[in-house]
């Protein structure tokens, strides 16, 4: 066989073997890409997305979408070759697989504290709405979870309100952990709590809970952090009553990134006039009780997924807008936001038509 023909032979051989090792050998990545978009105040699947009740709502237009990014399940692996062409790709991302999934967290626990992460930015967009519009909304503080095998299970429970430890008035979910910290690992702990049946019986006859335990434990050791401290197994979260139903509407959606959009939905229906004066908004960013913007994942994914729908504007948590900045969408203006109250002075520039000095991601 001829020199030349040989080595072509080899190199294609060489070739083909490359290809299908890229093929069928699995990479550590994962890969995200644009998700859906959904207007809050419009429909989704046949339901309005916002569905207030007991209180005047007024008619919007415009859209204020909340967006979200689309990313592969845990169990899958990708391929080199799948890997190279999400690096090439415009619009996707690839990832190491831990970022998404770390510590080995299956697709069903990373489902399941994207449901509750989405359930907590719910409650949060309606007292950070229902607290710009000066609307009382009574909170206290509650057991959020339980940990298996710690000095709290069977004595503490989901849903349990927490009045005090040690007999000192609990105001906020970090006050619970600075008084269990007072203790060294082995010392009791006493908590007075509401039970989570107590409580909602209250809320349903709408009285005052009457009802209240002394419940007394021994802390535990925690090194998590490098050092020693006391715990007793437990998160603490916060539960609110409002005065008029807000429900919220939105299936197959995970994590806490939507808190902006439902907050300003939330107000929008409760406001004469349009938020939008007509535009086209989208945006992103998680949202506490006070109304403080924090920033999200893949807000590259976000603001294209946003464009391609027609958004004009992209509210941007602030600590988002470098990365957001560094390849925005052609035709889309991204807002920087620290606040729900900076995202209400952006929109009433928009409906305006005064943009010139909106703060812009960039500048």
């Amino acid at each position: 066989m001829p020199r030349r023909t040989a080595t072509m032979l080899a190199s294609t051989l060489m070739l083909i073997a490359l290809l299908c090792a890229g093929v069928f050998i699995p990479v550590p990545y994962a890969e995200m890409s644009p998700g859906p978009t959904v207007n809050t105040l419009g429909d989704h699947d046949g339901e309005p997305v916002l569905q207030i009740a007991g209180k005047k709502t007024y008619a919007t237009s415009g859209h204020l979408n909340m967006t979200t990014v689309r990313v592969t399940s845990a169990d899958y692996r990708m391929n080199l070759v799948e890997a190279v062409y999400g690096w090439l790709a415009h619009d996707n991302k690839v990832v190491p697989h831990e970022t998404l999934y770390p510590d080995g967290k299956t697709e069903e626990q990373s489902t399941q504290e994207n449901a509750e992460e989405f359930s907590q930015s719910q409650e949060s967009a309606k007292v950070a709405a229902l607290k710009q519009l000066d609307v009382p909304v009574k909170s206290w503080v509650i057991v959020s979870t339980v940990v298996k095998g710690s000095p709290a299970q069977g004595k503490l429970h989901a849903g349990d309100v927490i009045r005090a430890v040690d007999g000192t008035a609990v105001k906020e979910p970090n006050d619970v952990a600075k008084l269990v910290t007072k203790h060294k690992p082995g010392q009791d702990v006493r908590f007075t709590i509401v039970p989570a049946k107590e409580q909602a019986a209250a809320e349903k006859e709408k009285r005052t809970p009457t009802k209240t335990q002394d419940i007394s434990m021994t802390t535990t050791t925690s090194d998590d952090t490098g050092e020693k401290r006391a715990i007793v197994g437990i998160s603490a979260g916060t539960d609110h009553t409002f005065p008029f139903t807000i429900d919220i509407k939105l299936a197959d959606v995970g994590g806490p990134s939507a808190g902006l959009m439902f907050a300003l939905g939330i107000y929008d229906k409760l406001t004469p006039g349009s938020l939008t004066g007509g535009r086209f908004v989208a945006g992103t960013g998680t949202i506490d009780d006070a109304g403080k913007v924090g920033p999200i994942g893949g807000i590259e994914m976000k603001t294209v997924g946003a464009r391609a729908k027609g958004a004009q504007y992209f509210l941007t948590p602030a600590d988002n807008c470098a990365a957001a900045a560094k390849d925005t969408p052609d035709g889309l203006t991204l807002i920087k936001v620290g606040t729900i109250r900076d995202a209400l002075g952006a929109l009433k520039d928009i409906r305006s038509g005064d943009t010139a000095d909106l703060p812009k991601c960039g500048k």
